[in-house]
């Protein structure tokens, strides 16, 4: 199944004017539908539900569907061609498929909707962890590195990862001969019908441990801390995240071990706002300032910044500098940095500074006649065709 071709608003069957919940509903339905564990090993349902979660994971984001809407499918292969990470950031796969779907509607895991994961031979995968990374806009402009302290379930020294405080000590479920589910007929007008269920006495595994490890009653497993290390790059925003493969809990009795998603938050920084990767900061001017002109130092997510504030400017004008946003995700460069004069008025005055302006208001000219007031972000769409 070629999926890149495919039109992802075809795909979940939705308008390409579908709000965020319209999509999210639209994929839930179709990833309920296709779900490998309600439709163990057929390969077309598999290529189904990655199919729609890559277009879901596509047009749930903002920046991505802008990218699409825009360029298609190229669009977005440039976003993410750039970086290693799973899920938000590198190449899609199967994996990152039940990882989304896990992330947005499965709670503590696949367990709450479809019954136990497994892998094969009844061992069972330990479960994904979610952290949540700050960083700060800074770090969004140069890209950085986190390490970040995790507490994990890790395989119990003292049974090594077992459950059985004897060598040998596990066997065979008698119940299910291994097989870790028990099949019930049921006989109805209709006919015969099988039924398979997880093993009531494995639950699931396959196997059963006549004395359990009394460190870990059991499970296999015992608390611990670990470190992992996360790297974010340039032009990230939040709720972004990474995938760390191999580094959740440790799955019970020797199971494989979960993955960590890394989830990003943006701090806010009181200095600027954001819009995808352009910043807009206000820069406040005095009378004086905005009829001589002048040059004011302002800051940037790269440091501090001289602009020159050109004679006669008005409150609401927009100085643009090129290339002072933040990076866009995957690369191809850089947002823009928007200055918004803002003309000061005094609002206490001393005698000396009220005889002055006193003084002016009888030599300045009359007030030129009124004109339709922009909203803010026109003049910043005015400034970036400029």
């Amino acid at each position: 199944m070629n999926t890149a071709m495919k039109d992802y608003y075809e795909v979940l069957a939705v308008e390409k004017t579908a709000d965020g919940e319209a999509i999210k509903k639209a994929y839930r339905k179709l990833a309920m539908q296709y779900h490998p564990d309600r439709n163990p090993g057929d390969k077309a349902a598999e290529d189904r539900f990655k199919e729609a979660t890559e277009a879901y994971e596509v047009l749930r984001d903002t920046e991505k569907r802008a990218l699409y809407d825009r360029y298609g499918h190229a669009g977005v292969k440039r976003g993410a061609s750039a970086s290693g990470g799973g899920g938000g950031f590198g190449g899609f796969g199967f994996e990152d498929a039940l990882n989304i779907f896990m992330r947005d509607f499965g709670g503590g895991g696949f367990e709450d909707l479809f019954g136990q994961r497994r892998g094969r031979g009844g061992v069972q995968k330990g479960k994904d962890l979610q952290i949540k990374v700050p960083i700060t806009l800074q770090e969004v402009a140069t890209g950085v590195r986190k390490t970040i302290r995790i507490r994990t379930l890790d395989p119990c020294d003292t049974c090594k990862a077992t459950g059985s405080a004897d060598e040998g000590g596990v066997q065979t479920c008698t119940t299910c001969q291994g097989a870790g589910q028990v099949r019930t007929v049921q006989r109805s007008v209709f006919g015969q019908f099988v039924s398979a269920s997880a093993c009531p006495t494995c639950r699931g595994e396959g196997k059963t441990i006549k004395n359990p490890c009394r460190s870990c009653n059991g499970d296999g497993r015992q608390r611990g801390e670990s470190t992992v290390d996360v790297d974010i790059p340039a032009g990230v925003s939040s709720d972004n995240y990474l995938t760390l493969r191999g580094a959740g809990n440790a799955g019970p009795r020797g199971g494989p071990r979960g993955d960590v998603l890394a989830v990003i938050e943006v701090e806010d920084d009181a200095r600027f706002q954001r819009e995808g990767s352009d910043l807009l900061f206000e820069l406040p001017v005095s009378f004086s300032q905005a009829a001589l002109g002048g040059d004011v130092t302002i800051p940037t997510v790269y440091g501090d910044e001289k602009v020159k504030v050109a004679a006669g400017s008005q409150s609401g004008e927009v100085i643009t500098l090129r290339g002072k946003g933040l990076p866009h995700l995957g690369g191809g460069g850089r947002g823009d940095q928007y200055v918004r004069l803002n003309v000061w008025t005094p609002t206490e005055l001393n005698a000396e500074q009220e005889e002055l302006f006193r003084r002016l208001a009888q030599l300045e000219g009359p007030v030129p006649g009124a004109r339709r007031t922009k909203g803010l972000w026109d003049r910043v769409k005015d400034a970036f065709a400029a």
